[in-house]
């Protein structure tokens, strides 16, 4: 089967829903657009389907409507269902996937005046260019389609173990768990049970507080680089500073130097982190190569617990449990993961030491989170860069697109239009995995496409 349409998004998460939205919105009745994915849980991604309630958004609900244009709209469907919360509370991931789902669903039942959208549950296999002015992708079911418009909404894999689990025998294999989010294993969890977890990101909070829900009752070790956990939100945010992004070092250090330098004016830093969100992009593309480098390799730790903060009632009880002495952290590098007398053991050399330490636990979970927007983990996204229709960021964050999210590919003759929505872009925009971002660029792009017919 071959069939031609004027806009083809690639993807099932959240970025292909909002584009999607977007398009059922703006395109005339006359146009035709598919949707190609092969994730069960469309739209709501691994963030949105967990069930745990302690699973929250780490963005207030004012501003995480689907719809930029609509910005009660988020607030309003929970009041609607029951849930009386204020646009800065934290609702559960859980209802953001559900109200995700409906908002889609109320967008496709308008029949009177909307595209028509074809939602297509196949794996783009392969992208080539045709003659015919489209991009065309071979379908993991054997079926062929052409758009004159794309856009590539594919997100980012879990990260892999840092190292192989050479050293521990099969029977042990089944107490690794590779990607936590299949809570599948939180059942075989002994209360008792010693459990290591690598990572200290915004993954494993939800980890620990998931095995606490679970009636864990056992020790958790948390190993990750600079043993550096996320912080909270405030129950009264403060006001935004107001920055001039114009104004600021156009060096790591010298940006650095300024903020901490703000942050000492005012009664609460997240004053500073809150007026650094709407200029980050901008911060970012004023940054030479070498700067962004220079901040991936020193200042990304510390920006990702300060800007990425948890909900306040969430950051609370994940303290108590470290004030406690339930979690406990350890900042090395792991060097070997093996087992002994039964258990895993995870040997890690200390940070700013030579000492070589071992954590000694029943579980081990990988909670690195997710790897860098590249390309390793999508077949697809390969096979286009092998024939160049993409070219990979140099830094490994995503493909290179430029301003209006339109991807650069210098050799690619087809005049078909490619676009990329969400963290594929964040070499070009660095801030662009959260909703509010991502909103605003499907949006964007959308009315990119509109306007050129």
């Amino acid at each position: 089967m071959h069939l031609t349409y004027d806009v083809i998004v690639v993807g099932s998460g959240f970025s292909a829903i909002a584009v999607t939205c977007n398009l059922i919105e703006q395109l005339p009745a006359s146009a035709k657009v598919a949707v190609v994915g092969d994730d069960p849980g469309f739209g709501r991604g691994t963030a949105y389907r967990t069930e745990l309630y302690l699973h929250r958004l780490n963005v207030p609900a004012g501003r995480m409507s689907l719809l930029p244009h609509q910005p009660d709209d988020f607030v309003d469907w929970l009041k609607s269902h029951g849930r009386l919360m204020q646009a800065g509370d934290f609702a559960s991931r859980s209802d953001y996937g559900l109200y995700v789902r409906d908002t889609l669903a109320r967008l496709l039942r308008k029949r009177d005046g909307r595209c028509r959208v074809d939602f297509i549950k196949a794996k783009a296999a392969g992208c080539v260019e045709r003659y015919s002015s489209t991009l065309a992708f071979h379908l993991g079911n054997g079926d062929e389609i052409a758009g004159k418009n794309v856009v590539l909404c594919l997100g980012v894999g879990n990260a892999s173990l840092p190292v192989d689990p050479d050293g521990v025998q099969p029977s042990l294999r089944s107490r690794i768990i590779e990607n936590p989010w299949r809570l599948s294993w939180l059942r075989r969890v002994a209360p008792s049970d010693a459990v290591c977890i690598l990572g200290s990101g915004l993954t494993m909070i939800d980890q620990v507080l998931a095995l606490r829900a679970h009636g864990h009752s056992g020790k958790i070790d948390v190993l990750s680089r600079r043993g550096l956990a996320p912080l909270g939100h405030a129950r009264k945010p403060p006001a935004p500073l107001s920055i001039d992004v114009q104004r600021l070092p156009e060096t790591i250090s010298g940006i650095l130097k300024t903020l901490r330098a703000k942050s000492r004016t005012v009664a609460d830093w997240r004053a500073v982190m809150d007026g650094l969100r709407p200029v980050t992009q901008a911060l970012w593309q004023r940054l030479s190569s070498e700067e962004r480098a220079r901040f991936l390799r020193h200042a990304l730790p510390w920006w990702n617990i300060h800007r990425h903060r948890v909900a306040p009632d969430v950051f609370e009880r994940f303290e108590k449990l470290v004030l406690d002495g339930t979690v406990r952290f350890h900042a090395g590098f792991l060097k070997s993961l093996g087992a002994e007398e039964g258990r895993l053991v995870a040997s890690y050399r200390v940070r700013a030491a030579r000492e070589i330490a071992e954590i000694r636990a029943d579980w081990l979970v990988n909670c690195t989170g997710m790897e860098r927007a590249g390309i390793s983990h999508s077949p697809l996204l390969k096979e286009m860069s092998r024939f160049e229709l993409i070219v990979p960021d140099p830094l490994g964050l995503g493909i290179q697109v430029d301003a209006a999210s339109e991807v650069i590919a210098p050799s690619r003759i087809s005049p078909a239009r490619l676009f990329a929505v969400g963290a594929l872009t964040a070499g070009q925009f660095w801030e662009i995995t959260a909703v509010p971002d991502i909103r605003v660029q499907a949006k964007a792009v959308v009315e990119e496409i509109v306007s050129r017919g």
